[in-house]
């Protein structure tokens, strides 16, 4: 009888929700730091403390409720949604997936557009390092305005989604959310 309930499971594409939820391999209360790191290396998922790689000989199951399938990669968020981790992705202990490449970001959420090799940019910060503390107050304080103001444009974009959303509806006048954006865009310059 297991058996069967276990192939027709596998047969209609349960297969990563079984193995996210194996309850009898999951591991107790895992001690961790807010810098450690689970991660995907070599195919194996890894605890990274400091410089320390351990590979997971357990199921994950971290305070907010994310669960992380040792063997396969497969992270279940409380909300039932799954992913897959790619090489180099990782789950910090707050449950948040930091995705190594924007191929594996773009498959997470369902886009298959972009080219495997693509790569995320470095950014570097023209600007030589403050000299003073005043003169780090001030570039801090520049920095939480930019931040935010990002915040604020993608309430904006959340709003403007909405209206185009809405199906049905007739075509709704988004111009005000567009100067609001084109507003914002001149300050984030």
């Amino acid at each position: 009888m297991k058996t069967t309930i276990l192939f027709l499971l596998l047969s209609l594409g349960a297969a990563p929700a079984l193995l996210a939820q194996s309850s009898g391999n999951v591991a107790g209360p895992v001690e961790t730091s807010p810098s450690d790191r689970f991660v995907l290396r070599n195919g194996e998922v890894m605890l990274l403390k400091g410089k320390n790689l351990t590979p997971l000989t357990k199921n994950i199951l971290l305070s907010n409720g994310t669960k992380i399938n040792s063997k396969s990669g497969i992270v279940e968020l409380p909300g039932g949604k799954m992913t897959t981790l790619k090489e180099g992705d990782y789950v910090r202990p707050n449950g948040d997936i930091v995705f190594a490449t924007p191929a594996s970001a773009a498959q997470a959420r369902g886009d298959n557009t972009v080219p495997a090799a693509a790569q995320f940019n470095s950014y570097v910060d023209p600007r030589p390092a403050p000299a003073t503390p005043a003169a780090m107050e001030i570039r801090l304080t520049e920095m939480n305005s930019k931040i935010s103001l990002m915040a604020e444009k993608i309430q904006l974009l959340n709003q403007k989604i909405s209206l185009l959303g809405t199906s049905g509806q007739p075509k709704v006048d988004t111009s005000a959310l567009d100067r609001q954006l084109q507003a914002i865009d001149a300050k984030l310059k």
